[in-house]
């Protein structure tokens, strides 16, 4: 259950004015409430003092407030009658790119109301974030950006409302995770610096914002605090995801790896966190093939062949006939097929293995995943030896990321005591398929778990926990970045690691195969 007694809002009986105790209102509520809070002092804002006295005698001095600690200033953001039982609102945000979504918070519970998602609607001007901040820069191009984003979570969150039988007037406090570009466009801040020498954001820890000064029809003294970023490539989603994995918060030394068309990876403890971002490719989110795409039904997300018989057993996700093929779906055939010997240890396609599941046409070697009568389309599900060395590519860039953030701060893989995987690639992903290909390393398989979508999860995690901003706080502080396009023992490391599963065998020690 959730402890009532960490959350934002908190209950305080006031001593009525008398000639004897002739404070101010204001005065009064701020003085009960920082300790209360055990706050150094806190701020009403003109819009909320304006009703304080009729609100304040109305309910007799009884009154129950939510307040938010904006990096160490304190803020009251709503106020109610104590008998009043309508609950304070929140809404937690997983800002994507690609999509959006939403949860709704009881505050005074930290419960989950309902949920809710939807595409990001900027994608019709862009579906990439490059495009984006290009349209920024063209007149009228941030403003239509922005009002796009804005009017998307406006019609959603009333949706979202509803069902949980609310409305969004009745939403005080809004958390939003997302990258820094997409940060700077909810916020309509001009994001073109970000992608420029010398790569500068405008804004990388902004204050709590009025929702009004978005246009967000949200409660009229409501307030949105955007998660920080460090710099322009290691966003407030990240932020998100080590609060809610726990990572800083322990002695042991943990590491945080997030996919997406990039691999943000978090290496530390409470004391230290060291972070960098690399390119690992679209092959690990599905996206490099022309059967590739994100899961979904019908979508291959395991795979098994027996090594004697060399028969397939694809699995899909809802049980669907095979229309394509995800990111873990692909690591797990790529290791299936090693393991079997229809890979060899460069990632190339062995035709005598399996000569009725490969051929070769247009100099290329393909392999059939599923034929036509197994397929949902109809047509044979297929794979170019091109889509296994773009695997091999982002397998090897994602482990020399790995390899080198962990000897930047002089440790080994075998020092880590835990190994997150978050997003939507870390629900699917069968740790030992990873490991066979070398993408991430031997360890045992009890070391790794899966966050799921740790950019919402920390998000609501905030907003059901006074605590967590202290940890934010701490989080940020913390970080040091690392830059690896400038590291030339990367560029060393990552031809060593385009091999199955590498060219040192001795670092993957349990992976057994027939080219061994």
């Amino acid at each position: 259950m959730p402890d009532k007694s960490n959350g934002w809002t908190v209950t305080v009986k006031l001593p009525k004015p008398s000639l004897d105790d002739n404070r101010a209102d204001a005065d009064r509520l701020r003085t009960a409430l920082k300790s209360a809070l055990n706050a150094e002092d806190l701020d009403i804002d003109i819009p909320l003092l304006k009703t304080l006295p009729s609100r304040l005698r109305k309910c007799s001095y009884q009154v129950r407030c939510l307040c938010f600690n904006d990096y160490g200033r304190w803020r009251l953001i709503g106020i109610k009658a104590s008998a009043d039982q309508t609950p304070f609102l929140g809404i937690a945000v997983d800002l994507g790119t690609t999509r959006v979504v939403l949860r709704l918070t009881d505050l005074d519970t930290g419960e989950k109301m309902a949920e809710q998602a939807f595409d990001n609607p900027q994608t019709a001007i862009g579906p990439d974030i490059l495009e984006r901040i290009h349209y920024a820069d063209k007149a009228g191009g941030l403003e239509e950006l922005n009002r796009l984003i804005i009017d998307g979570f406006q019609t959603h969150i009333e949706k979202l409302c509803g069902e949980a039988g609310g409305c969004a007037e009745d939403i005080y406090l809004m958390a939003v995770a997302g990258n820094t570009s997409m940060a700077h466009l909810f916020m309509g801040l001009a994001p073109g610096g970000i992608i420029r020498e010398p790569y500068i954001p405008v804004v990388n820890r902004p204050d709590l914002i009025p929702a009004a000064s978005l246009n967000l029809k949200l409660h009229q003294d409501a307030g949105i605090f955007v998660f920080p970023n460090v710099g322009s490539y290691f966003g407030g989603d990240l932020i998100s995801g080590i609060l809610y994995s726990g990572l800083s918060e322990s002695e042991k030394i943990s590491m945080l790896v997030d996919v997406g068309t990039n691999a943000e990876v978090v290496l530390g403890n409470r004391d230290w966190l060291v972070v960098c971002a690399g390119a690992a490719g679209p092959a690990l989110e599905g996206g490099a093939s022309k059967i590739g795409m994100t899961a979904g039904p019908g979508v291959i997300d395991q795979v098994m062949i027996d090594p004697e018989t060399r028969r397939f057993n694809l699995h899909t996700i809802d049980d669907q006939p095979p229309k394509g093929i995800c990111g873990s779906g692909m690591i797990d055939l790529v290791a299936q097929l090693f393991l079997a010997g229809l890979l060899d240890i460069r990632g190339r396609l062995v035709p005598e293995a399996a000569p009725e599941r490969i051929y070769e046409t247009n100099d290329e070697r393909r392999l059939v995943v599923a034929d036509e009568e197994a397929s949902a389309t109809g047509k044979a599900l297929t794979l170019g030896q091109a889509d296994f060395d773009s695997l091999i590519r982002s397998k090897a860039a994602m482990y020399t990321i790995l390899e080198t953030i962990t000897s930047y701060v002089g440790i080994t893989f075998n020092d880590l005591s835990r190994f997150y995987v978050a997003g939507t690639f870390g629900s699917f992903i069968r740790p030992r398929s990873a490991i066979t290909i070398g993408m991430i390393p031997d360890l045992p398989e009890a070391t790794f778990q899966s966050l799921g979508n740790s950019s919402l999860g920390g998000a609501s995690r905030l907003l059901g926990a006074r605590t967590a901003m202290d940890q934010i706080e701490r989080i940020y502080q913390n970080i040091t970045y690392i830059e690896l396009n400038v590291n030339q023992a990367f560029m060393n490391r990552f031809s060593a690691a385009k091999f199955l599963p590498h060219t040192e065998a001795a670092h993957f020690p349990s992976v057994k195969s027939p080219h061994f």
